[in-house]
């Protein structure tokens, strides 16, 4: 909103008149979107990807309080912002639900999305939006990628309150095959730019290659970082990027080097968040095995641990790195093959794996200690609140709520099966999660 004063005054003394006094500066007001205790407006929360919601309330009897049914799967976290939970569809649909009651707001659908029959492997049928949007309270805007018949993908900037579109631009990635490429990772926005990265299909066919793409909010100034390896090397764990200060980290997956070359593939990439330059890097010594054996770093983000990095993959090894030389491993512990997200709340991290989540406390040199392993087989990615993980058994369409400290179930409930890496938003007192055929909500949390 702009505002301008513009005084003018006349002082006259005898004949002689006092010029007036100069205009005073225009002032200009930014007004932002109000962000309530409750909103929950990228995934897992915040761009640290913690998952960590400690004012949730305590913890009650679980209960089903809604299930929204929409035109198509939720792969995508649920967000909260204001009084809307916000959820994007495999059908290219996004819909803002009333918290109280799951009712449709408002919905805006940006396209036909792409048949699996089209695909030459995927385990996606449409294949339309599947990352986490962000929410920027900058432009008041929810953004989205959509992928489209012919396997285009576009960056979708909506007005929030009304669903209107007022940003949409082309986000192919510059090297491959658009239609090998799949928009998994969560997108994030950090000085009013949009973030996008790239992995390849289930079964990685096709000419692909790991990529990151930002333009800013208004669609323009695009930048690309592309990994140089010959074929895949995907980045595609749902939490996407994480921030760190004025650069972003992403876990890179297999690549498919040239006559045993090393690729920048099987790591954790620092990238700045202006160019995308690629400024730091981590590399397991077991590099070439993991891409061998598809047991890479790239299926589960990194996060913060104070002054350093955890980054878990399917090898099972959970590494600590220094944040200021990625290089540097300080500790590494033999844990679990993990896809998806792990989350932190103070000196505890959770992180998902196959058979369950896996809690360590950390300390301020790195170093980790076990804590706990589920008794239960939830593999969706964990968030944590109320003290207690919160956490998904897709297959068996359960809720469960462990204890922070022992892993105790505290809590579950039947919700309907639920995509690959379901991760609960929490909000105030409720939890929402997507399933194959919407959004449900769950009271007591």
């Amino acid at each position: 909103m702009r505002w301008v004063w513009i005084g003018l005054v006349l002082l006259v003394a005898g004949c002689t008149a006092t010029p007036p006094p100069p205009p005073a500066p225009t002032t200009t007001t930014t007004v932002l979107a109000p962000v309530s205790a409750g909103d929950w407006p990228t995934y897992h929360l915040d761009n640290q990807r913690t998952g960590a919601k400690p004012d949730l309330a305590p913890l009650g009897t679980l209960s089903l309080a809604w299930h929204a049914k929409l035109d198509g799967a939720v792969y995508g976290q649920p967000l909260v912002v204001g009084d809307r939970i916000l959820a994007a569809t495999e059908n290219d649909t996004v819909y803002a639900l009333d918290p109280a009651t799951g009712k449709v707001r408002w919905q805006t659908h940006l396209g036909t999305p792409q048949p699996r029959k089209g695909l030459a492997c995927g385990d996606i049928d449409p294949l339309g939006i599947t990352s986490t949007m962000a929410y920027d309270r900058f432009t008041n805007r929810l953004f989205a990628v959509a992928e489209t018949a012919g396997g285009s993908h576009t960056l979708i900037g909506m007005n929030v309150d009304t669903g209107t579109v007022e940003v949409q631009t082309m986000v192919d990635p510059p090297r491959g095959d658009a239609i090998a490429h799949q928009q998994r990772a969560a997108l994030t926005i950090v000085d009013n730019k949009v973030f996008i990265a790239y992995g390849g299909l289930f079964g990685d066919c096709g000419n692909y290659r790991g990529t990151v793409l930002s333009v800013r909010t208004d669609g323009t100034n695009p930048h690309s970082y592309v990994v140089p390896t010959r074929r895949q090397a995907g980045i595609w764990a749902p939490g996407g990027a994480v921030l760190d200060g004025p650069r972003l980290l992403y876990a890179v997956g297999n690549g498919q080097a040239t006559n045993g070359q090393y690729d920048d593939s099987d790591s954790v990439v620092a990238l700045t968040t202006d160019t995308l330059n690629r400024v730091d890097i981590f590399t397991p010594t077991t590099w070439a095995d993991d891409n061998a054996q598809d047991l890479d770093l790239g299926s589960s983000n990194p996060v913060s641990l104070g002054s350093h990095v955890l980054v878990t993959g399917k090898r099972g090894i959970s590494y600590v790195l220094d944040r200021t030389d990625l290089s540097h491993s300080s500790a590494q512990l033999e844990t679990c093959p993990s896809l998806g997200s792990p989350a932190v709340q103070g000196n505890v991290v959770v992180i998902p794996c196959q058979a369950g989540p896996k809690a360590m406390s950390f300390d301020n040199g790195g170093q980790l200690t076990p804590m706990w392993s589920s008794p239960v087989p939830a593999a969706g990615s964990p968030t944590i609140g109320a003290d207690a993980a919160w956490v998904v058994d897709v297959d068996g369409g359960v809720l469960y709520a462990l204890d922070l400290r022992t892993g105790a179930v505290r809590g579950q409930l039947q919700i309907g099966p639920a995509p690959h890496f379901a991760s609960p938003t929490l909000s105030v007192d409720h939890a929402y999660i997507g399933v194959v055929d919407g959004v449900v909500s769950v009271a007591g949390a």
